[in-house]
């Protein structure tokens, strides 16, 4: 980072100003928050405007804030400082320190056992149902391995289960099969008595009547009429349906109901023959769909999937956040399984086509078909992800970040520090999507302010003062 952008730009996702006068436990919230979330820089010795106050004389405060991340947060964070020479605002040679945090995947609490995470430019702090909810994320535990207490194998489907030990060659019976293959969960109570109960996993797939323990485990399929949701008299939903049951048979009934939304277009071939094309690959409204019902969070009680079908997108709005290191740059090519039994159980069923390169398949067959990439973001804990048909003028960043000059002084203040820096790292640095960084570089370059010079590994961005 240069001098000039530490100083100038916008606080955000993962960069943050702190004077060094900031106290140990404060400090570590940050860090914690940082880490819980995407990874950032600390900025020691800065104030929120910007100016340098430094860090110098005062080195016994500053030893307690380089050991707040093992003195004040468990499990500890490493951290990586790096010392910068500054002239402060007093016009003296002194010294700032960069603090760099890495995204974890751990939960991290401070002293108080309170648990915060990165939102924009804050710290939030998270009740227990978010902090349980990053857990999950994490992966440090599978919430569909949780007991469902109320839940008897009186209310599985032994149909469904032995439906599957036949296309896994298992030949035990199903009752070996739950205790053998991590259905059954095991919990001692306060007497010390150890009772079994059905996970999650055991009643979303093989359960009569899964909704009965998780009423929102649904698919909310909605069809509005023209190109984005209106309220009161101007609504315009056409067709609301639910589907629920148990996770195969709501995918199916769900996918076979957007099957019937989306568009065909027939047209006359360059060979005289008639073809067909669908508004979107069939593969990509699938993976959206699917990838939602495998991947979103149980845990979250209080909402369904949406999946919303408009006159030139789908969106599929699915609770909870990215798993794991899982984010929009990385998307393409990191893979992490939130729900680990029901993806296997999925795949099994070929309702996951792809496993762990769907995403990947989904990029390339919408550039085939001439339709803009694909989107993913994340809006508090709950993830979005949107396909467009060939033609669609509205991108990614015009919905969901909008050129700001905020955004913009960001993209600029990485390439000033790395000129070789790539999209992708851009992507990653910004909080973007690479089509976001691309949406942003090319009004740059429209603009005359920013120009590329070579390939895309090997190139270099020059900035033009104006």
């Amino acid at each position: 980072m240069t001098l000039e952008y530490i100083q100038k730009t916008t606080e955000f996702q993962i960069f943050d100003r702190k004077s060094a006068k900031i106290d140990a436990k404060g400090l570590a919230v940050v860090l914690i928050a940082f880490a819980n979330a995407d990874g950032g820089t600390v900025a020691l010795g800065v104030e929120d405007d910007g100016e340098l106050s430094g860090v110098d004389g005062m080195q016994n405060h500053l030893n307690d804030l380089l050991r707040a991340s093992y003195d004040y947060c468990a499990p500890s964070i490493p951290t990586t400082p790096e010392y910068m020479e500054v002239t402060d605002s007093k016009g003296k040679p002194n010294h700032i320190i960069l603090l760099r945090v890495a995204a974890s995947m751990k939960v991290h609490a401070n002293q108080a056992d309170e648990v915060y995470y990165r939102v924009g430019d804050k710290s939030k702090k998270l009740n227990f149902e978010q902090r349980m909810q990053l857990v999950y994320a994490k992966g440090e535990r599978f919430y569909e391995n949780a007991p469902v207490h109320d839940a008897k194998k009186e209310d599985l489907d032994e149909g469904l289960i032995d439906d599957y030990l036949q296309r896994l060659d298992y030949r035990k019976g199903w009752d070996a099969f739950i205790r053998e293959n991590g259905f059954i969960a095991q919990v001692e109570d306060f007497h010390g008595s150890t009772k079994e109960y059905l996970t999650g996993a055991a009643v979303l797939l093989f359960g009569k009547n899964p909704q009965k323990f998780f009423p929102r485990a649904r698919v909310r399929v909605i069809r509005y009429e023209g190109t984005e949701a209106k309220v009161g008299r101007e609504m315009n939903v056409v067709k609301d349906e639910m589907f629920e049951g148990p996770i195969r048979t709501m995918a199916q009934n769900a996918l076979a109901f957007v099957r019937t939304q989306v568009k065909e277009h027939t047209y006359l071939g360059a060979d005289g023959l008639f073809k067909t094309d669908e508004q979107y690959p069939e593969f990509c409204w699938t993976e959206i769909c699917v990838n939602a019902i495998c991947h979103r969070d149980y845990s979250i009680l209080g909402t369904d999937i949406q999946v919303k079908i408009f006159d030139d997108h789908i969106t599929v709005e699915s609770p909870g956040i990215f798993p794991g290191l899982v984010r929009p740059a990385n998307i393409r090519n990191t893979h992490f399984s939130r729900n680990p039994k029901i993806a296997a159980y999925m795949h099994e069923y070929r309702l996951v086509k792809e496993f762990g390169e769907g995403v990947d398949r989904m990029y390339r067959e919408m550039e085939e078909a001439g339709c803009p990439a694909p989107e993913y973001r994340q809006n508090g804990f709950m993830v979005y992800a949107t396909i467009r048909q060939h033609g669609s003028t509205v991108s990614t960043e015009k919905t969901t970040e909008k050129t700001t000059e905020k955004t913009t002084e960001k993209i600029l203040g990485f390439i000033s520090e790395n000129p070789k820096v790539t999209t992708e790292e851009l992507a990653r640095l910004c909080g973007l999507t690479p089509d976001g960084v691309y949406y942003h570089t090319k009004r740059l370059r429209e603009k005359g302010l920013l120009i590329r010079e070579g390939g895309r590994k090997e190139g270099y961005w020059i900035i033009i003062k104006k």
